[in-house]
């Protein structure tokens, strides 16, 4: 019996090769040309923008379709241009980064140009969806592999705890521009 099963893995894992049939692909993210970057209304005539200087992360891509993705971003990394400002966006009105120092977001399922998954921010984890837009893999002029991901959703900050305040808009337009290199790659 333990001969049959030793063969039939055998075979099984043969014609996975022969069938060209192939594990997946993990790229990270470079944080040199990746963004997160957000727009809020201020006064309700104006828009203040901002980005997060820091994000980790990485995507899988199976048969060149994107079929995961997780990414870390520091709070502390918030970046409005206005350090004063920037230290309100950590505080306890906002952020809270001491409390709360990462927002994360991790894949829950992935169809053609959605992918939804479990955002994190200020502590309350929900479910969101966003279109996303692939572009490559390529290889890139070093010999990487390299791909692109951007994509775009509008959340409403107070849904995740955030106190509503005077003169600052609610909803906050988030932009991701990622770019990511497979993973074995050399860099």
């Amino acid at each position: 019996m333990m001969r049959f099963i030793r063969s039939a893995v055998v075979m099984l894992a043969g014609l996975a090769v022969a069938t060209g049939v192939r594990a997946a692909d993990t790229y990270k993210l470079d944080p040199a040309h990746t963004s997160v970057g957000f727009s809020i209304t201020h006064l309700v005539i104006s828009e203040v923008n901002g980005r997060f200087n820091e994000v980790a992360g990485e995507v899988t891509l199976d048969s060149d379709a994107l079929t995961a993705a997780k990414a870390t971003i520091p709070v502390k990394s918030v970046d409005t241009g206005i350090g004063k400002r920037d230290d309100h966006l950590r505080g306890a009105d906002f952020f809270d980064a001491e409390k709360f120092p990462t927002i994360t977001f991790e894949s829950t399922k992935v169809e053609k140009s959605q992918i939804a998954g479990k955002f994190t921010m200020h502590g309350v984890t929900k479910e969101i969806t966003m279109p996303f837009v692939l572009k490559g893999p390529i290889k890139d002029p070093w010999g990487n592999t390299r791909l692109a991901v951007t994509a775009e959703i509008t959340i409403n900050r107070t849904d995740y705890g955030m106190k509503s305040m005077t003169g600052v808009g609610d909803e906050v337009r988030i932009k991701i521009v990622a770019e990511a290199t497979k993973a074995e790659d050399k860099k």
